[in-house]
């Protein structure tokens, strides 16, 4: 198993475990409303660093948004809406579905073709929201 994969089931397996009956009483109490805070601190934490130039910090508080997104998926796992998998997968496949010019051989002459595609598929999932 690769390193990063058995450090992702890793921190699945700990937030699963403060969750838990037997877990972290803050974490317990969490829900997605209580956490927005937070997490809209560690993306500016995060703006921070990259400003800063800063590589060391930058590590810390990308694991930090990590956390919350993996905290997230467990609170959803936990109401029987989706898990990390089901995010994992559905970004896959925005990541392929918005890069034809990659994975499906359409061609581009520059970056801006690729930025303006880039907004054309966004806009067509959004209505097919709807």
């Amino acid at each position: 198993m690769k390193p990063y994969l058995k450090e992702f089931e890793k921190l699945i397996g700990i937030m699963n475990k403060l969750r838990s009956k037997s877990g972290c009483q803050w974490d317990k109490k969490q829900t997605y409303q209580s956490l927005i805070k937070h997490f809209l601190s560690e993306t500016q934490e995060v703006k921070s660093a990259v400003m800063k130039k800063d590589a060391e910090n930058l590590k810390e508080e990308l694991g930090d948004v990590l956390l919350h997104i993996v905290f997230y998926a467990q609170i959803a796992k936990e109401k029987k809406h989706f898990d990390i998998a089901a995010v994992i997968r559905n970004l896959n496949q925005k990541l392929i579905r918005r890069h034809p010019h990659i994975f499906s051989g359409y061609k581009v002459k520059s970056v801006k073709d690729i930025e303006k595609m880039w907004e054309e598929i966004k806009a067509k999932e959004k209505m097919d929201i709807k």
